[in-house]
């Protein structure tokens, strides 16, 4: 594959215009204008690191040229990103448990690294901490690889190592045969763990077990995060976080990055989830985590008439959330580590806690 770190920097801003949204979206209320105007400020200087994106599973069926351009059809395109004043984004590699497991997930693989190669005026791939920064001031969007499934390891180290060499940062540990047990971990899913911290890949507890969260949490000597989870105090979902682990994020300096999606965060079982449902999770995870543990994950990637929610319908909508957040007094440090500085910082932490081989 071409090397990406060739194509010089762009002078322009990696935010865009936010009028530049495709019609025919649904209508949603947005926070006061003086609001917005000062979260697109805010973003324009502090972008967004998005911890969540299924767009992989759609590409074999989408081109890059409709993705560079706007495509009606997914919530997803890169003047949308830009738009939202994303500036780096963790492309999910999930793919379900079987047998092919690790064919899919280097085809999903091959299919984010073709789209990052076919759009190199957007899009950069990112290993470090210190791509990230430097595709962001070039006016590109940093594009890490990951989660892939724990599943797709099956139960083997050289395939963590193999897909840490194609470039993936993160797994997903939910749902594989070394978490299903009653303490946590099997002895592999230990080993799995501390070899991720060797190789500085991240371990991404969204989904798992209270007890395999736990237990992560118990042997890892890197910082975690939870690439799409919200409070399961406010909304009781299968891959929200309890407010145990939220606790013991402080001290792991983890980021739980708080998931859009409206299953995840609606409160009322009566009512579509809202922009402001959404706002309230991140605040209790700010409450009790702490302003250094909290996130953003749109949850993005998805066919345009799938359920989204409302005020957050795709991914220009991050100035929405932000607007409403300064609405609630929120002070303009924690709104940077909301959106950049958590995640970047876990990044390089991740790294920096790795061992040479």
């Amino acid at each position: 594959m071409a090397d990406l770190q060739d194509h010089p920097c762009a002078a322009s801003s990696a935010i865009g215009d936010f009028d530049d949204t495709p019609d025919g979206l649904a209508e949603a209320p947005t926070p006061a204008e003086v609001d917005i105007e000062r979260a697109r400020v805010l973003l324009a200087a502090q972008l967004v690191v998005d911890g969540h994106n299924t767009l992989a599973q759609e590409l074999d069926r989408t081109h890059w040229h409709d993705l560079q351009h706007g495509s009606a059809f997914l919530d997803t395109d890169i003047p949308r990103i830009r738009a939202g004043g994303v500036g780096a984004q963790f492309w999910s590699l999930h793919v379900p448990p079987g047998p092919a497991a690790v064919q899919e997930t280097l085809d999903r693989i091959d299919a984010v690294r073709t789209l990052v190669e076919s759009c190199p005026e957007a899009l950069r791939l990112a290993l470090t901490a210190a791509d990230m920064v430097q595709a962001r001031d070039c006016g590109r969007i940093a594009s890490l690889l990951g989660p892939v499934s724990g599943a797709a390891l099956g139960e083997s180290l050289g395939t963590l190592r193999a897909y840490h060499a194609l470039g993936v940062r993160s797994v997903g540990i939910a749902g594989t045969r070394w978490t299903a047990d009653p303490a946590g971990l099997t002895p592999f899913g230990e080993e799995a763990v501390r070899e991720m911290n060797r190789l500085g890949v991240l371990v991404d507890l969204s989904g798992a077990s209270g007890a395999t969260m736990e237990r992560v949490l118990d042997i890892s000597k890197a910082p975690v995060i939870l690439s799409h989870s919200a409070a399961q105090a406010l909304t009781p979902h299968a891959v929200n976080v309890p407010d145990e682990v939220l606790l013991r994020l402080r001290a792991n300096g983890g980021v739980c990055m708080v998931s859009f999606a409206p299953d995840q965060v609606t409160r009322r079982a009566d009512q579509p989830a809202t922009l402001w449902d959404v706002a309230d999770h991140v605040e209790h995870v700010r409450e009790v985590a702490g302003p250094e543990c909290v996130g953003l994950a749109g949850s993005y990637g998805l066919t345009a008439d799938a359920p989204h929610t409302i005020g957050l319908e795709d991914a220009s909508s991050y100035p929405n959330l932000i607007a409403e957040l300064l609405h609630r007094d929120w002070a303009e440090g924690d709104i940077a580590g909301l959106t950049w500085g958590n995640a970047a910082r876990v990044v390089r932490e991740a790294a920096d806690a790795a061992q040479p081989a």
